[in-house]
């Protein structure tokens, strides 16, 4: 099978900034400049939370939402200054334990892509990375507790 040198670009593309990015995730995170423009606004989130936050974000989400919380246009929607992950925290949790799918709307942007479910994290990952995208990109919201995960993966078996 042939192919075309403007077909395997752009996944070859794809394959190389996942793959440096990811190789990274497990990391300290300290004098990052990535890490550190990340956080962007005052929080009462501990520094540990948030940069165990980063870890799973680096390693689960930023592919699709950006290592700025951007998300892609009209493919994968913005995280950053988005309210709905700052809004209600059972609603975020939901998502992350069943996936989503079907037409959204955020900030005036249609989106209709599928997010597959991340139930095979523990509580404590799903609660770090949700308290790291509620205190990041702009956003500023209380931090996800474990428990909290626990509660709303109890109630959805």
């Amino acid at each position: 099978m042939k192919f075309k040198t403007t077909e395997l670009i752009p996944a070859l593309l794809a394959a190389f900034i996942l793959i440096t990015s990811c190789g990274n995730a497990d990391k300290g995170t300290q004098g990052n400049a990535m890490t550190d423009s990340l956080k962007t606004g005052e929080t009462a989130v501990s520094a540990k939370i948030m940069d165990r936050g980063l870890v799973v974000y680096k390693t689960h989400c930023f592919a699709c939402h950006q290592m700025t919380g951007s998300g892609i246009k009209g493919i994968y929607p913005p995280l950053a200054e988005n309210k709905t992950v700052t809004g209600e925290k059972t609603y975020l949790i939901r998502i992350l334990l069943n996936g989503m799918s079907g037409p959204i709307e955020v900030n005036g942007e249609k989106y209709n892509q599928v997010m597959v479910p991340h139930n095979f994290l523990n509580d404590e990952q799903i609660a770090d990375v949700l308290t790291f995208v509620r205190n990041s990109f702009g956003n500023q919201a209380e931090e996800v507790a474990a428990d909290e995960v626990k509660s709303v993966r109890k109630a959805n078996r």
